[in-house]
C-alpha cells in the first residue's frame, strides 16, 4: 500500500514534467541538454542566494508564532536573481522565443522539483501512515511548473530590445507578483490562518491568473510585430 501510495504521488509530479517536455517540442530539438544546463544555472543560482541569504539576513529571533513581515519581504527580495539566471539561460540558446521559454522553465522548474522534492516523497510517501501533504506536495511541483513557464516568458518580453514602452508597466508589476508570489502567500496564511488545502487553492489561482495574464501578454506583442 505505502508503495501504491508513493507510486501516485510519483507520477503526480514528475509525469506531468515528462509530459510537457513531450507536448511542447522540446524533444523535437533534442533540447535535453540545454534543460540540464538550465538545471545547473538554477543550482548555482540557488547557492549563491543561500550564501547571500547566511551572510546578510540572520535567523529571525522573534516571539513564538510571530512572523517577520519586513525581514521575509528582504528575503523574498532575493529571488530577484531568479530572474537574472533565467534572463542568462534564455540569452545562451539561440531560436524562436517560445523554445528559449521552455528550456528555461523546463530546467528551472525540474531542478527545484529534484531538489526540494525528490527526498521526501522518497522517504515520506514510503512511510507507514498515509499522509495527505505528499500528494499537496505533487499538486505543489505542477503549479511551480507553470509559475515558472511564465516567470521565464515574462523575462524573456521584458528583455525585448524592441519591447514596446506600454508594455513596460504591465511585465514590471507581472514580475514583481511572480518573485514576491511565496511571501505573499506566507503573509496571506499567516494572517488568516489557512489550512495547507485553502493555501494550495490559493496558490493555485493566483498562479493561474498570473500565467494567463502573461499568455495575453506573450500573445499580444507576438502578434503586434
Amino acid at each position: 500500500m505505502t508503495l501504491f501510495h508513493f507510486g501516485n504521488c510519483f507520477a503526480l509530479a514528475y509525469f506531468p514534467y515528462f509530459i510537457t517536455y513531450k507536448c511542447s517540442g522540446l524533444s523535437e530539438y533534442n533540447a535535453f541538454w540545454r534543460c540540464v544546463q538550465a538545471g545547473a544555472t538554477y543550482l548555482f543560482v540557488q547557492l549563491c542566494k543561500m550564501l547571500f541569504l547566511a551572510t546578510f539576513f540572520p535567523t529571525w529571533e522573534g516571539g513564538a508564532g510571530a512572523y517577520d513581515f519586513i525581514g521575509e519581504f528582504m528575503k523574498a527580495t532575493v529571488d530577484l536573481a531568479d530572474l537574472v539566471g533565467l534572463h542568462l539561460v534564455m540569452s545562451r540558446n539561440a531560436g524562436k522565443g517560445e523554445y528559449k521559454i521552455m528550456v528555461a522553465a523546463m530546467g528551472w522548474a525540474t531542478a527545484e522539483l529534484i531538489m526540494s522534492r525528490c527526498i521526501p516523497l522518497w522517504v515520506g510517501a514510503r512511510g507507514i501512515e498515509f499522509d495527505w501533504k505528499y500528494i499537496q506536495m505533487s499538486i505543489d511541483s505542477n503549479i511551480s511548473l507553470v509559475h515558472y513557464i511564465a516567470m521565464a516568458s515574462l523575462v524573456w518580453m521584458f528583455t525585448r530590445y524592441d519591447l514596446p514602452k506600454h508594455y513596460r508597466l504591465p511585465l514590471t508589476f507581472l514580475l514583481g507578483i511572480s518573485v514576491y508570489k511565496a511571501f505573499f502567500m506566507e503573509s496571506f496564511v499567516h494572517v488568516f490562518l489557512l489550512g495547507s488545502w485553502t493555501a494550495l487553492l490559493v496558490k493555485a489561482v493566483i498562479t493561474g491568473l498570473l500565467s494567463l495574464s502573461s499568455l495575453t501578454l506573450f500573445v499580444t506583442l507576438v502578434h503586434s510585430n
